[in-house]
């Protein structure tokens, strides 16, 4: 698989990133992957000292998701306007980071969105956008 792929977390910082990689996409005829990755439920630290069996499965409904997902980028592309080749869905779970890193191995192009922490707060709390840009396979676009 190859082309645009983009990540979004339905913020209007990831609309904005998908509206950029929408324009660019019908600009160059090239089709457009967005991705959506849910953080995995977290553990109970006891894990570490006692074996607490795993957490139930996740009851999030990929179905939902999906569609929801369906939603924000039809919204998106109305307002752009754009007719872009095609558009692939992905709904994920894991470390977005990770996950947004993982899919650049295929991508040309990989677009993400960013909230604007800066500075000392980024040291601290560790960014999406700045562990994509750093490890990423491909040329990658953040969208402020």
């Amino acid at each position: 698989m190859s082309g645009i792929f983009v990540g979004v977390d339905g913020s209007e910082h990831s609309r904005l990133a998908l509206g950029w990689a929408l324009r660019e996409a019908a600009r160059h005829g090239m089709p457009v992957t967005v991705i959506s990755v849910h953080p995995s439920p977290v553990r109970p630290a006891t894990d570490i000292y006692w074996a607490v069996p795993d957490l139930p499965p996740d009851p999030r409904n990929e179905e939902v998701e999906l569609n929801t997902l369906r939603q924000f980028v039809e919204k998106t592309a109305t307002e752009t306007g754009e007719t872009v080749p095609g558009i692939s869905l992905v709904v994920e779970t894991g470390d977005p980071a990770e996950k947004l890193i993982e899919a650049s191995r295929d991508a040309d192009l990989l677009v993400v969105g960013s909230r604007g922490i800066g500075g000392f707060a980024r040291l601290l709390l560790g960014s999406v956008s700045s562990k994509v840009v750093h490890h990423a396979a491909c040329p990658v676009v953040v969208i402020r």
